[in-house]
């Protein structure tokens, strides 16, 4: 019994390449008895015959009805009598997908590459201008400080001379006053402009020694307004930097703290190893909404409890402070937490 109809060989080119004709179908019948009742491997000597039949009645004695072997599709069916497993061969189709897939690695890698240095040149054409802009505002700053020093200075010094022929006046005791303080704000003004523009000189620091010693003036200061000022500083830590620049950044972050404390609170300092870095952290009492974290490190930003405070907060402190801390390769950070306020500097660790 043949269930499959006679057909015409198949009278093919010599020439004609053999991967078209292999997406085409092949089956097996088998008997219910196991016996091989007909093969169609639709004329191609690529298909051994053997190894189709093999493979059929793996098929059926696993009781398969579908599934995918190698490079074959097949599928089972009950015909009673006997059992059909037809097979489509998947080899050209593979071989299209792996086809497929290559180019579009290589035109996908293309357009990525090609995409990155659009996306490059667009993003210098948009920010190169806020560079500019960034890089004049600097320029101003260090101006303005340099040209207001002058006419302060001979305030100053006409205070003085008025005050040698009139005597103590009001008026003079005003204008003094706010001279001071705008002299205070040129002096900041100096110190962000060589923070940001001027490559200090580094050298070998003993970075524990330099944060005790300029923590010692300020326990005077704590006691004077009713806080409670410790410190906690670990020994024989050393980094690479400008000592002037740390001896700043410390008073910054000690006298920020002190000012925005209450009587009776305590104003902690402390200097410790972490991995590679020498972490600077202050804490005090008090809480920073979210939303005005982010600005604390910007130039002329005061909180609105710090807009009140009198004295000189020109809101430059804090800008100065990063700015130094970016000079040394490190980074300046702030976190709250049960109503705790901590600064918190990390730099590099000479080896």
């Amino acid at each position: 019994m043949n269930p499959f109809p006679d057909h015409p060989k198949n009278n093919r080119d010599p020439f004609h390449p053999k991967m078209l004709e292999l997406s085409t179908f092949y089956s097996v019948a088998i008997s219910n008895e196991g016996e091989v009742l007909a093969v169609d491997t639709a004329d191609l000597s690529i298909v051994d015959e053997d190894e189709l039949v093999a493979l059929a009645q793996d098929i059926i004695a696993d009781k398969k009805s579908e599934g995918i072997q190698e490079n074959l599709i097949y599928r089972v069916a009950d015909k009673s009598d006997y059992v059909l497993v037809a097979f489509l061969d998947n080899t050209v189709m593979l071989e299209n997908a792996d086809t497929l897939f290559t180019y579009t690695l290589i035109f996908g890698s293309a357009a990525l590459v090609l995409m990155f240095f659009l996306a490059r040149y667009l993003a210098n054409r948009i920010v190169s201008p806020l560079e500019v802009s960034y890089q004049k505002q600097k320029q101003f700053v260090s101006d303005a400080g340099h040209e207001l020093k002058t006419p302060v200075a001979v305030v100053s010094a006409n205070i003085e001379m008025l005050e040698r022929e009139i005597g103590e006046n009001q008026w003079l005791s005003n204008i003094q006053y706010e001279n001071e303080r705008m002299s205070a704000l040129i002096i900041q003004l100096l110190d962000l402009a060589r923070a940001e523009n001027v490559t200090p000189t580094m050298e070998h620091v003993d970075f524990s020694r330099l944060v005790c010693g300029e923590a010692l003036p300020f326990e005077t200061v704590a006691f004077e307004n009713g806080l409670i000022f410790t410190s906690e500083i670990e020994e024989n830590i050393w980094i690479q930097g400008n000592s002037v620049q740390l001896k700043q950044i410390t008073s910054i972050l000690i006298d920020n703290a002190l000012n925005h404390s209450q009587s009776g609170k305590e104003v902690t300092l402390c200097l410790r190893k972490e991995k590679n870095h020498a972490c600077l952290s202050v804490i005090n009492d008090g809480e920073i909404p979210e939303e005005q974290r982010k600005h604390l490190f910007e130039r002329f930003y005061r909180t609105d409890s710090a807009r009140s405070d009198e004295g000189q907060n020109y809101g430059l402190g804090l800008a100065i402070a990063k700015a130094i801390a970016e000079a040394h390769k490190g980074t300046i950070d702030v976190h709250c937490s049960k109503g705790k306020v901590e600064f918190i500097v990390k730099l590099p660790i000479q080896n």
